[in-house]
């Protein structure tokens, strides 16, 4: 079965091809950016990295991207017929806990929690409509990022404001669902039963960053809410924030309300701080000659060591910590930072395994283990997906 994944963003569209039965097996990747700009790029790849086209061209809409998508499809891998196509949505309100067939019901649901998610919702949509319009007959499957989080307890879920808000859908809904579905399967994989059932913290950090905590294989709560703009510091976005401060800069300082949520999720984050970038390796390299640099990553590090420490209360302990996604994969001192007021929780680093980025990065024989583990969205999409198909 032949599955295409696709993740929508706002100027961009990535995009993955997988061959899925008794195995799983990535047949190209790619992306498609600055949709809707001059110069877009087409980009796509085979299973060892090698660039089969590297194109720069006009991608007016996601429309347009999708097409030139499927032409080169159609030219290059004529054999290779699509079963269906998995999508990303960010969003699927309080009602979706599992990923769903898309339908014309499903859209107009979708549409209607636009207002959850503006940055990323439209997006989603246009790209299933893309997709519909091409290949009216192909089925396609919204992969909800916060179904993960469905599960949680109600306290987890609800904020201290009059209750009809609540039930108005004012909820904490948490996202990142499917990078911690994946890192749960593999932990399964990898150590076991017993260590995947146990007490887990996983940290997704990435541009988008939270944490989530998971007893018995399923999550008990998690960082980010309502929004995918709270809990830790992100590259772009605040993250926590005293609602006093959006009061203060509505009415004092007169932003609208567009202009405020431009600035907590564009322009804040480790870019706010450090007034230099967004980028954590750019701010890593800086960080010594460069007091704004440091300071924006001590800050994202003193947060999320914050969260970890509260996520270990909900817990009631810790066996196991997981790193993952681009930071969290890739820089040993920030893993090192948020983990170094931590060792009377028994957990501990290894400096050598930690800057080696290896598997397992905490001593041997350690109360807590700690690993680092790659995220795989895309796949866990093509999972979802492909065990959908079968199941009609």
């Amino acid at each position: 079965m032949h599955i295409l994944t696709i993740n929508s963003g706002s100027s961009s569209v990535k995009v993955a091809l997988y061959e899925m039965g008794e195995g799983e097996k990535l047949v190209l990747a790619g992306s498609m950016e600055r949709i809707g700009q001059r110069a877009g790029v087409f980009r796509m790849q085979d299973s060892s990295g090698k660039s089969l086209i590297d194109e720069h061209t006009d991608l007016p809409n996601h429309q347009a991207a999708l097409s030139r998508l499927f032409d080169w499809l159609e030219e290059h891998e004529p054999e290779r017929n699509l079963d269906a196509v998995g999508h990303r949505v960010v969003h699927g309100g309080p009602n979706y806990n599992r990923p769903h067939e898309i339908t014309p019901t499903l859209l107009d649901e979708l549409r209607q929690l636009v207002f959850l998610a503006p940055d990323h919702l439209p997006q989603e949509i246009k790209a299933i409509q893309a997709i519909g319009r091409t290949y009216p007959g192909l089925p396609q499957v919204a992969c909800f990022d916060t179904a993960f989080h469905r599960h949680m307890p109600k306290l987890a879920q609800i904020y201290a404001l009059p209750r009809h808000y609540q039930h108005e859908g004012v909820v904490r809904f948490g996202f990142h669902g499917l990078s911690y579905e994946y890192i749960l399967q593999e932990l399964r994989e990898q150590a076991g039963d017993e260590v995947a059932n146990g007490r887990v913290v996983i940290a997704h950090l990435g541009n988008g960053a939270s944490m989530a905590a998971v007893r018995q294989g399923k999550g008990v709560d998690t960082t980010m809410g309502f929004t995918p703009a709270g809990g830790l510091v992100m590259s772009t976005r605040t993250g926590d924030l005293d609602p006093g401060v959006l009061v203060y800069l509505l009415e004092e300082k007169g932003l609208p309300a567009s202009g405020l949520n431009d600035l907590l999720n564009q322009r804040a984050g480790l870019l706010g701080v450090s007034g230099i970038s967004a980028n954590m390796k750019d701010l890593l390299d800086k960080e010594e000659s460069e007091p704004h640099a440091r300071e924006a990553v001590d800050l994202f590090c003193y947060i999320a060591s914050k969260h970890l420490g509260a996520l270990v209360a909900v817990l009631g302990g810790l066996e196991t910590l997981i790193f993952t996604a681009g930071i969290g994969e890739n820089a040993p001192t920030v893993r090192q930072r948020i983990c170094q007021n931590m060792s009377f929780l028994g957990l501990h680093i290894d400096e050598q395994r930690n800057a080696e980025n290896a598997a397992v990065i905490s001593p041997e024989n350690n109360t807590v283990t700690v690993r680092v583990m790659k995220t795989d969205e895309d796949l866990m999409i093509a999972r979802h997906t492909h065990a959908l198909m079968r199941e009609k």
